[in-house]
């Protein structure tokens, strides 16, 4: 039998000599050598992690230990409001609209309607950035600081007078994709005709005035406009500005001068659409924020080599002679793609940027802040390290890592803009360091329940394991539909494991994850309207590493928020249900012809 080597606490006023030594019972020792008391090498239960005391203001200074405190001190009232959030992700291209595609007119507003009638707070876009024309995605801009003129909403600009209401095309039957080629056949050439009649038309004055102050506010957009119509130049249509002659791709100021002297009218009609994006853009977010709903932007961290940007500013870019990069960007493979995703995109030259006080970025954040409430910087690990790929490979799967700017940047940022309100997306590959960057900069970031059912219980998407300070979704525009991925993605020991976590007990896995992410303690849930509406994959918005058939979902005609009645009812139950109500608390809902127009005043 072994003998416990620690004696018994002596009792008190007993001598320590007197006190006999204890034995292990039987019981406690079957195995051989084992001792009550832990050895070096057993396994210490888990304990609270050492804090120092914090500074402590003393509530009652004037009071000594033992005075009375006031009777109302019993009664201390309800807990402080948290401001928890909900809100929606959908892109303005996927709204209701008679002609092919969402606008930023009429049906901007009655989405907003809907997400306050539903509880939420907030609406979460994709970059509205006039995208590339080929496969028209927003995260491959033509332009970091313009907009999408195509979102320009055709029945406000007749309204206007700057159209004709017999210029406008037929209504169109709702599809179920937006086929932006064919839309950008027709539309552009009928906002050139909005555009002349502004800048000609004698009943504009007033507009062309304001057009006049935005001009001046916003002078990166003269380089747009040059950027833009160069690409008009029959010789130059449709290559690459690094393959321009050289006294276009280097920006030889005498040719500059003569295109801009040639071209002056498209110039203006470039920056005069710009002009209307900017003015219908600001009454969709002055709208939303006096019913109490915050625009959260989309921000690539990186910008299209076919740009504005990376032209204007070569030398801000880490770009041959040429102009053609020899790395660019991706990342390497994750849950997104099993051979990482090659973006393209030419790679920021860092120690440039911080030369010039990171100039650049503080006017790209700037723009951001006039268009959106918050902003979502796409892949925002970069800032600490990033993924840098030959510009031949055909994949993402070889490349190096390489440091970012860190806290550097964030510090110019606020230096010159004050307070940045930025939401960190820090999904894939996440090192210590880029969450050290994440905290202190005090940005939120995003957890993803779609990822939370596999590696055990320490997965940082599963709702035991979610912190405060994030954004947390049931999925992404990236991620499939929760109704496809149960379908077709979802593996029978994630599919077991989520019915024993959450207590579903049917097939609803939309609504399981929807109220996961409401009852999380996340500050903000944001959820998909694909979810919201059940739809399975041939809703999905995007499928990284594939090129084609994406960006184009649209949620239905114009009585689809009708349609949603009950869906919005089982938002506001939950909202309210789990804390995530707006300060003045969920307006109720309106009867079933509320006669609210959805409009507001262009003229």
């Amino acid at each position: 039998m072994a003998v416990c080597c620690t004696p018994t606490a002596s009792r008190p006023g007993a001598a320590v000599a007197a006190a006999p030594r204890r034995r292990c019972s039987p019981q406690r020792t079957r195995k051989a050598g084992r001792c009550c008391a832990a050895s070096a090498d057993t396994p210490k239960p888990v304990g609270l992690k050492p804090q120092t005391i914090q500074p402590y203001p003393d509530p009652f200074p004037d009071l000594q230990p033992g005075d009375d405190l006031a009777f109302e001190y019993g009664f201390p009232g309800p807990n402080p409001p948290k401001n928890r959030r909900a809100g929606v992700v959908l892109h303005p291209t996927s709204l209701p609209g008679k002609y092919g595609m969402g606008e930023i007119g009429a049906e901007a507003f009655r989405f907003v309607d809907w997400l306050v009638d539903s509880g939420m707070q907030l609406w979460q876009l994709l970059p509205l950035v006039p995208p590339e024309d080929t496969f028209w995605s927003p995260y491959s801009g033509l332009d970091a600081l313009c907009g999408n003129t195509l979102l320009l909403p055709l029945e406000e600009l007749a309204a206007m007078g700057l159209l004709e209401h017999s210029e406008l095309p037929p209504e169109q039957p709702v599809e179920l994709h937006a086929d932006f080629t064919a839309i950008a056949a027709w539309k552009l050439p009928l906002l050139d005709k909005a555009a002349d009649r502004l800048l000609n038309g004698e009943a504009y004055e007033q507009l062309r005035e304001e057009m006049t102050v935005f001009r001046a506010d916003n002078a990166w957009v003269e380089q747009s406009a040059l950027f833009s119509v160069l690409t008009e130049i029959p010789e130059l249509v449709g290559v690459a500005w690094w393959d321009w002659p050289a006294e276009y791709r280097d920006r030889v100021p005498a040719t500059m001068e003569k295109v801009v002297a040639e071209h002056s009218e498209r110039i203006s009609t470039f920056i005069a659409l710009q002009f209307l994006f900017d003015r219908f853009w600001k009454a969709v977010k002055a709208y939303a924020n006096g019913h109490g709903v915050g625009l959260v932007g989309d921000m690539p961290i990186y910008v299209g080599g076919q740009s504005a940007d990376v032209w204007a500013h070569r030398d801000l870019f880490e770009l041959r002679p040429d102009g053609t990069p020899a790395l660019v960007s991706g990342v390497p493979p994750d849950a997104f793609s099993e051979t990482g995703q090659l973006w393209g995109s030419p790679l920021y030259d860092w120690k440039a940027h911080e030369a010039e006080g990171f100039a650049w970025w503080c006017q790209r954040i700037a723009r951001s802040m006039q268009l959106y409430d918050e902003t979502r910087i796409d892949h925002f690990r970069a800032f600490v390290g990033y993924w840098a790929v030959a510009a031949d490979s055909e994949t993402a799967m070889v490349g190096t890592w390489k440091k970012g700017p860190g806290v550097s940047l964030f510090k110019a940022l606020e230096s010159n803009l004050g307070f940045v309100p930025i939401l960190a997306e820090d999904l894939g590959v996440i090192t210590p360091d880029v969450v050290a960057l994440r905290e202190a900069i005090g940005a939120p970031g995003m957890v993803v329940l779609q990822f939370a059912w596999g590696g055990g219980a320490t997965n940082t998407h599963m709702s035991h394991n979610i912190y405060e300070n994030c954004f947390v979704y049931p999925g992404t525009h990236d991620n499939q539909t929760a109704v496809g991925w149960w379908k077709h993605g979802a593996q029978p020991s994630e599919k077991a494991l989520i019915r024993q976590y959450t207590g579903m007990t049917d097939d609803d896995v939309s609504y399981c994850f929807i109220r996961e992410s409401l009852r999380s303690c996340a500050h903000t849930a944001v959820i998909c309207m694909q979810d919201i509406m059940r739809l399975d994959d041939t809703a999905r918005m995007n499928t990284p590493g594939v090129a084609k058939g994406n960006w184009g979902w649209r949620v239905g005609d114009s009585g689809i928020w009708q349609q949603l009645h009950s869906e919005q009812e089982a938002l506001r139950s939950m909202v309210g249900m789990y804390d995530r109500s707006p300060p003045g608390g969920i307006r109720p809902p309106p009867p079933p012809a509320s006669g609210r127009s959805g409009h507001a005043s262009f003229h």
